[in-house]
């Protein structure tokens, strides 16, 4: 399973960007949207700052250390489970995001 740190957070008018380095070392910006708690996990839902593609990236929250305020991500392995907080997300921002299917 892959782990992501999230090296830098930024507030800026109601909006939260998360910076991601890449396995080359890039830092990929994204845009956080929420957190979903899923059958005991959180999951968080990012859109990537940098693509010209919507589709959302859906990370578990693995960890958080307090010291540091760093939150550690792991990739979602099972396409179930992806959906599963997909359609969580949908349902939330059903009336705010126009979603294509």
């Amino acid at each position: 399973m892959s782990d992501y740190i999230n090296e830098d957070i930024n507030m800026e008018e109601d909006e939260c960007i998360i910076v991601f380095n890449d396995e080359y070392g890039n830092q990929v910006p994204f845009s956080y949207l929420d957190v979903i708690e899923y059958e005991g996990d959180e999951y968080i839902v990012l859109l990537p700052l940098d693509e010209e593609d919507d589709e959302v990236l859906i990370m578990m929250i693995d960890s958080y250390d307090e010291e540091t305020d760093t939150e550690t991500y792991a990739q979602v392995e099972s396409d179930e489970t992806l959906m599963a907080v997909y359609e969580i997300f949908k349902e939330k921002y059903k009336d705010q995001i126009n979603f294509a299917d």
